[in-house]
């Protein structure tokens, strides 16, 4: 069970910003420092960045002087998470705990820091601390020390199928009895040179004569997605320790699953609708369920030309001869990265209002999909997350209300 959450992104700190943000489908972007010279004349300029929120609350500063920014975000969003599961925020009682992060960016601007520095003025400059906090773990590691956590410590690096990856595993090690709870969740930083390179790759949507810049899932005017910075963490415990506590759940994992794509190039989309096909399709029948039994879906579409293509290739491919649930796009409000979709799935099984699908103005009759328009859907039962990731991964969650 679910049974916390924090978060910390554009849209501000806690779920319920997050959910305020979806119900009237306001993406919240800001222009990216371009001054360093690393961005394209005419490319992608705006982001959903996070590293500007006061963080005070959840992290002193003192203790934020030793962390990089990513590290800084997924304490906070941790400690949020357990003060939302009436648990310790700083730790005690918490030695039986596992930490599962995904992280695609890592703790970037530290990594450029450090190389800058070796660069410039040679290895020996180069300071411990970057060293330290530039490796993809750091975050993960200081989530361990600041809530005492000391069970399995783990960072999955599966770009945009990581979150629904690390929600699994973290249910795993909870289900093989190796911990009794486990705080699971997803980080990333943007800095200036991060967003040009993503930019430079094509990947990011750009201003054109038909429409500003944004994130289109779904749409026939999309060209890439929205960029995004932040941290989710979500606390896992089992339902029975859970009920003993009296903790109220946010919501029931009821399976989890994943395919790889073989046709997938290391850096770009596939087009093995099989293998992604059959994997969904054993993840539903895993835990008992017909596609018609799935009352939403929340997908990773981010306005990727190719990604959203596979993705609705592989979901009509599942549904077919069933209609499609109404299906939420949140990645047109949280963008993508950085944990706003991971918590975006929660709020959906709580059965929180989503408004129309930002970006979405036009069916591509290719896709033959048409998402969610707003106003309030019945309280679902069953909910089906889906994430494919550039490089072929992919992963699914079947979520069930409290």
């Amino acid at each position: 069970m679910i049974t916390g959450g924090g978060t910390v992104g554009s849209f501000g700190l806690g779920f319920d910003r997050l959910a305020d943000a979806l119900r009237t489908s306001t993406p919240s972007l800001t222009e990216v420092d371009r001054s360093a010279g690393y961005h394209r004349a005419n490319g992608a300029r705006l982001a959903a960045l996070a590293c500007a929120q006061d963080l005070g609350q959840w992290l002193p500063s003192g203790a934020g002087r030793r962390m990089s920014p990513p590290s800084r975000l997924a304490v906070a969003a941790a400690r949020m998470a357990l003060r939302s599961a009436s648990l310790d925020a700083d730790g005690a009682g918490m030695a039986d705990t596992a930490v599962v992060l995904s992280t695609t960016l890592g703790p970037a601007s530290f990594t450029e820091k450090l190389y800058r520095a070796i660069l410039t003025d040679g290895p020996e400059t180069a300071s411990p601390f970057l060293f330290t906090e530039c490796v993809a773990n750091a975050p993960a590691a200081q989530v361990a020390i600041a809530c005492g956590a000391t069970g399995p410590n783990v960072t999955v690096v599966q770009r945009e199928a990581g979150a629904l990856i690390a929600l699994g595993r973290g249910a795993r090690e909870i289900a093989s009895g190796r911990v009794s709870r486990a705080l699971v969740g997803v980080v990333d930083e943007l800095p200036p040179l991060a967003h040009a390179v993503l930019d430079r790759y094509d990947a990011l949507a750009r201003a054109t004569p038909h429409g500003p810049e944004a994130a289109r899932p779904f749409d026939r005017r999309r060209n890439g997605f929205v960029a995004s910075e932040g941290a989710t963490v979500l606390v896992l415990e089992e339902e029975r320790a859970a009920r003993e506590r009296s903790a109220p759940p946010l919501a029931c994992i009821r399976g989890c699953g994943g395919a790889f794509d073989p046709s997938a190039s290391r850096v770009g989309w596939g087009t093995g609708l099989g293998p992604l096909r059959d994997g969904l399709r054993r993840v539903l029948t895993r835990v008992g369920l017909l596609p018609r039994d799935v009352c939403r879906v929340v997908s990773g579409a981010s306005g990727s030309v190719a990604g959203d293509r596979l993705e609705a290739r592989v979901l009509r491919a599942v549904f077919e001869g069933t209609a499609l649930p109404p299906l939420l796009a949140p990645k047109g409000v949280t963008g993508e990265y950085g944990g706003g979709f991971l918590a975006s799935v929660v709020l959906a099984a709580q059965g929180r209002e989503f408004g129309a699908t930002a970006g979405f103005g036009e069916p591509d009759p290719e896709l033959g999909i048409v998402p969610h328009a707003g106003g309030e859907l019945p309280a679902p039962k069953t909910v089906l997350a889906s994430s494919l990731a550039a490089g072929g991964a992919a992963a699914w969650v079947v979520l069930g209300a409290p």
